[in-house]
């Protein structure tokens, strides 16, 4: 079973709101006086750490599982992941019932490779440096005839990511407010083009940035180039979640029409993130998670004036990472 890569549609974004409604959280927009004092703007902060599973991955898992024909669901579906979309994946296939093999770097966080266990998956890792987790996971599901299900290459993850948007403009209205611009977390750019799409749909003037690690800045990188660029290497940054090889072909197709430019910041800028919504907003954010506030709290945006919403993607973080930004 092949990847979904027909380029995704608006109304395939509004499908997914239908198919995971019930299932999937339906999270916060908050807001924090502090923050908006900090920084002279109005910033709005949609808590996908509080989603499913501790990050969005749920949504696009969730919604592109329920897309599998009834004839292959037993066969079940197979995913790579650093953690999060293998968290997502597991708990959706627990969910409908399916049987999922999820391939890890053996470098991934503690807490993800027990949740993912947790919701009842095979785990089979792979070294992050040396090995092809594509490869890897090509090869099992033909073993298995099973469904791939990529993490960010897929009309049905993007759909389901993209109803992040949706929700991120409606929340605003309804406290009078328009989005002048909004920072996603960006990897292989999933959840990025989703947002980009249900955007130009909704808030076609809105600024769009992808924001990333520094020296893992493919999207910034391919922005400026006009095509898909990659990283230099796959490893060596603590925002796990976002090291990806390259943008995703179908998330870039769509969010090259609205970005023209990424911000990048440092793992320090993403620790102190991590502490600040710790201590500040009072909720549990991961490295890559925070990289949107991150360039909010060190300048790399101007936001003074304006509304701004940023996605905190994921809150699945080991305990020694978030002693090791509280001690920042």
């Amino acid at each position: 079973m092949g990847i979904n890569v027909k380029a995704p549609v608006f109304q395939d974004i509004l499908d997914a709101r239908r198919r995971i409604a019930g299932e999937a959280v339906l999270t916060p927009l908050i807001s924090s006086a502090f923050l908006d004092e900090l920084t002279g703007g109005r910033i709005l902060l949609k808590a996908e750490s509080l989603q499913r599973t501790g990050s969005f991955k749920f949504r696009g898992a969730f919604n592109r599982l329920s897309m599998i024909p009834e004839a292959d669901q037993a066969r079940g579906v197979v995913a790579c992941s650093s953690g999060n979309h293998a968290q997502g994946v597991a708990e959706a296939a627990r969910i409908l019932g399916m049987p999922a093999t999820i391939v890890m770097p053996a470098d991934a966080p503690e807490a993800k490779l027990f949740r993912t266990r947790r919701s009842g998956a095979e785990i089979v890792t792979y070294d992050r440096a040396s090995e092809d987790r594509d490869a890897i996971t090509q090869a099992l599901a033909a073993e298995k005839q099973a469904t791939l299900v990529h993490p960010y290459n897929d009309l049905g993850v993007i759909a389901g990511q993209g109803t992040i948007g949706v929700e991120v403009v409606e929340q605003a209205a309804e406290r009078g407010l328009a989005v002048e611009a909004m920072l996603t977390c960006a990897g292989g750019g999933g959840m990025t083009g989703g947002i980009a799409l249900a955007l130009e749909a909704l808030a076609p003037d809105c600024e769009f940035l992808p924001v990333e690690p520094a020296e893992f800045d493919d999207y910034g990188r391919s922005l400026a180039a006009g095509e898909r660029v990659a990283n230099a290497r796959s490893s060596g940054s603590i925002c796990d979640a976002l090291l990806t090889p390259m943008p995703g072909e179908i998330g870039f197709a769509i969010t090259r029409r609205r970005a023209k430019r990424a911000l990048a910041v440092s793992d320090e800028e993403a620790l102190a993130a991590v502490a600040f919504a710790f201590r500040e907003l009072k909720l549990v954010v991961e490295p890559g998670g925070a990289v949107t506030l991150a360039a909010v709290l060190s300048g790399k945006l101007p936001v003074k004036g304006r509304t701004v919403a940023l996605t905190l993607s994921g809150g699945n973080i080991d305990g020694a990472m978030l002693a090791r930004a509280l001690a920042g």
